[in-house]
């Protein structure tokens, strides 16, 4: 239930759920269970718990729980919860910005899929790593790893995590100039969120798909406007403090553009304003200095 209510968007319910399946973990009754299963609960509900941290505002206690349950999955010892922990750690890093690490949990990740032989998660690991070269300017590269992941992946029959993937695609195409296949790409995008309720990267995915009308030949502002406000207020109903971050800063400098300042510091600075932890994190670090340019 915590892990179905994560993927969908309600992140405080996760987050309930996912404390009361580990206040009842037993270590000497369901440890076992996890050859029976595939993986162990614990470390499972952990890597659900650190995503859940994520999305609410939490960043520095999702990273801390990803280096909890990656260790945990260690000493346990079991494949199937390794690639689990491997799998959950890599996504709270790539979202806190911290992408050499992550990189090399990706690397990690398809190096064990490989000697595995596992079907899904060496196309995981594949479109990780095109995750990473999205994140670090190589479009062309990311764009050939991550289409050819979602091909193998959907040859599994899983759709999780394509929603964000195509995202991060369009944005590649934009950057390269391509933009009917970057709007193909968002419209895809959001076609199966509404098809699958895969709703945890929307906001992200509306925010990117406005940063991709501005990349336009003649630069659509009223749809990108239009995609950072749908991209807010997605966030503000699954009360998912890191998105709606994003999604205002996004906004702000559309609005510090048009010389609306006074507009942009006004929704950037209590979204800001509200954290108590994460500092060191980029989203945090780009905010604060997008704040301190629209006060000069």
């Amino acid at each position: 239930m915590g892990f179905s209510l994560l993927v969908t968007g309600n992140f405080t319910q996760s987050l309930r759920q996912t404390d009361q399946a580990l206040a009842l973990y037993d270590p000497a009754v369901h440890r076992p269970l996890a050859m029976l299963f595939g993986q162990d609960s614990r470390v499972t509900n952990l890597s659900q718990r650190s995503l859940a941290l994520w999305f609410l505002g939490y960043p520095d206690a999702a990273l801390a729980g990803a280096n909890e349950f990656l260790k945990e999955a260690r000493q346990i010892d079991q494949v199937g919860t390794l690639f689990n922990a491997l799998n959950f750690s890599f996504v709270v890093h790539f979202l806190c910005g911290a992408h050499p690490t992550a990189d090399a949990l990706a690397n990690e990740l398809s190096t064990l899929a490989d000697e595995q032989d596992a079907g899904m998660w060496k196309p995981a690991g594949l479109a990780y790593r095109g995750w990473i070269l999205a994140g670090s300017g190589r479009a062309s590269e990311a764009v050939q790893l991550i289409t050819s992941a979602l091909a193998a992946l959907r040859a599994t029959g899983t759709t999780l995590f394509t929603p964000v993937s195509l995202s991060l695609t369009a944005k590649c195409y934009a950057d390269l100039g391509q933009l009917d296949d970057a709007g193909r790409s968002v419209d895809e995008a959001t076609t199966v969120i509404e098809r699958t309720k895969e709703t945890w990267f929307e906001a992200d995915v509306y925010r990117i798909a406005g940063e991709v009308a501005l990349k336009s030949r003649q630069p659509d502002v009223a749809r990108a406007e239009a995609c950072f406000e749908r991209a807010l207020s997605v966030a503000r109903m699954q009360q998912a403090k890191s998105w709606e971050l994003r999604a205002s800063m996004s906004l702000a400098r559309l609005w510090r553009d048009q010389g609306k300042l006074q507009q942009a510091r006004e929704l950037l600075a209590p979204a800001y304003g509200w954290y108590t932890e994460g500092f060191d994190t980029r989203d945090l670090k780009e905010a604060k200095a997008l704040l301190e340019e629209l006060a000069t």
